[in-house]
């Protein structure tokens, strides 16, 4: 992991039963939009709406390569039922999700 200053981490295990129910070949891609949303969702990144209607973004989300290669190891059709990752967010907002470590 790079040098950066950590303001907040977090260790999820999220659930990716809601992937199994779409069609085969959409699974893993449907994993990874869930992961993605659940993230956003639990650590509040996306945009935030000023009184004034003035949008400004709070910062990004990282998802790493060993996270992407957990999901994709088994293909397309059977992406895992759940996984367990540490999300880490620095000091300008921006939020990057790694694999916990054990897994």
């Amino acid at each position: 992991m790079p040098e950066e200053e950590i303001v907040e981490e977090r260790i999820y295990t999220i659930p990716l039963r809601e992937a199994w129910r779409s069609p085969r070949k959409n699974r893993t891609p449907r994993a990874m939009r869930l992961i993605r949303n659940f993230i956003q969702r639990h650590m509040k990144i996306g945009l935030k709406v000023g009184l004034e209607e003035e949008e400004e973004e709070e910062g990004r989300l990282i998802i790493s390569n060993e996270v992407n290669e957990w999901v994709w190891r088994r293909g397309i059709e059977k992406p895992p039922r759940k996984v367990r990752v540490r999300a880490v967010k620095d000091k300008d907002g921006n939020v990057t999700v790694y694999l916990a470590e054990g897994d």
